[in-house]
């Protein structure tokens, strides 16, 4: 039996020390312990988010995160702008068309970033809109896009800026504070080293303005019940308190290696694994790579399932491929939270195997000895 691999952008792989966390007896989630356990988290995730705002702890996977936003931000028939560049910024729109809020879907072609000046001008056409929505890490298309640049067009209006950074938080630079984020929203099982099952909310000043405006339809979800609770460092509901037992032990480990650490390493993780892969000839998705996956085009001739179902059955190596327009057309290699530079070294020696299984002309040792050059500080890498 093949030793699992899991090399997908999320759920990611979780350390020995969390997962024994989860071994432990289950504690009552009203105890004065749970409470010392939110208290320690709560202060954890702040530092992780680089905010001194609230973050809310809720029990749901980074999709309840959004849909918190959206229904506490906009009431029903109020106006929000969705950066719409990949599968997940589109869920935004989704989320949007559920709760009666009128979505305008400013389109950016998949794989491109964002261009904070169209957003500049969309807000000019739109100056009712109440939320913008936007993304940190696409996952489906594995790109970074310029959220901080994106944060200060819209810091100039009325209108508040959320960010869906459920991929993104923890493996890429994000500063929430700094970076006029009113609302970002993370889950558990991507960077912060966990099971899914939590998902993260913090909230500018400016955001709650617009929640106390009005009442929101949201029962579960609601944010102003969860900011009373959160004031004794507990919440509305029962939540998984064993998950948050666990998430106190990822965040110390983010703590003792530090967060510029965790940065650094994980840019660099990315820039060894897309130098490896154009050194196999294959082509990456993003005109701007996010860090912690690498996207990358399916060569032409091949099937994605092909190649991914090899890496399984050949090495227990888990990737992902394309989702909605881009299925069958990429794979993502995923490499945040519990990830190191040899996983992505080893990951790339067996796609390197594989496609010389598959047919596919493969120089051995190629993307390796592309990734150890970057990771020895001897290559720059240059996007697509």
């Amino acid at each position: 039996m093949r030793k699992p691999r899991l090399m997908t952008p999320g759920p990611a792989s979780v350390p020995e020390d969390v997962l024994l966390e989860l071994a432990r007896p289950v504690i009552h989630h009203r105890s004065a312990e749970a409470k010392q356990v939110i208290t320690e988290v709560a202060s954890g995730l702040k530092e992780v988010f680089q905010t001194t705002n609230d973050v809310l702890i809720l029990t749901a996977s980074g999709t309840g995160a959004m849909e918190a936003t959206a229904v506490n931000t906009v009431p029903p028939g109020g106006k929000a702008l969705v950066l719409n560049a990949g599968h997940f910024a589109a869920r935004w729109g989704d989320i949007c068309k559920a709760f009666g809020i009128s979505a305008v879907m400013l389109d950016t072609e998949w794989g491109q970033p964002v261009d904070p000046a169209r957003v500049a001008e969309a807000l000019k056409q739109h100056p009712d809109t109440a939320c913008v929505m936007g993304t940190l890490s696409e996952t489906s298309t594995g790109t970074g896009h310029p959220v901080e640049a994106i944060g200060k067009v819209v810091a100039e209006t009325p209108a508040i800026f959320a960010v869906d950074g459920i991929s993104g938080v923890g493996a890429m630079e994000c500063r929430t504070d700094a970076w006029k984020i009113d609302v970002l929203c993370v889950g558990s099982q991507k960077a912060l080293m966990l099971p899914p099952g939590l998902a993260f909310v913090s909230v500018s000043p400016k955001a709650w303005a617009k929640i106390d405006a009005f009442e929101s339809r949201s029962f579960y979800f609601n944010l102003k019940s969860a900011r009373k609770k959160m004031k004794e460092f507990d919440t509305p509901f029962t939540p998984a308190h064993t998950l948050i037992l666990a998430l106190r032990t990822s965040l110390r480990r983010i703590k003792e290696e530090g967060l510029e650490a965790v940065w650094k390493r994980h840019k660099l993780m990315s820039e060894a694994c897309q130098a490896g892969v154009q050194a196999l000839g294959l082509e990456l998705f993003s005109a701007r790579p996010a860090e912690g996956l690498t996207a990358f085009r399916v060569p032409e001739g091949f099937k994605d399932t092909d190649i991914r179902n090899r890496l399984v059955e050949r090495f227990g190596l888990t990737t992902v491929g394309g989702q909605g327009k881009l299925k069958g057309q990429i794979i993502r290699i995923g490499h945040m939270g519990y990830s190191d530079e040899l996983d992505v070294v080893a990951g790339l020696a067996a796609l390197e195997m594989v496609l010389n299984d598959l047919g596919f002309e493969v120089e051995p040792g190629s993307a390796v000895t592309a990734a150890q050059q970057v990771l020895l500080g001897r290559k720059e890498v240059v996007a697509k």
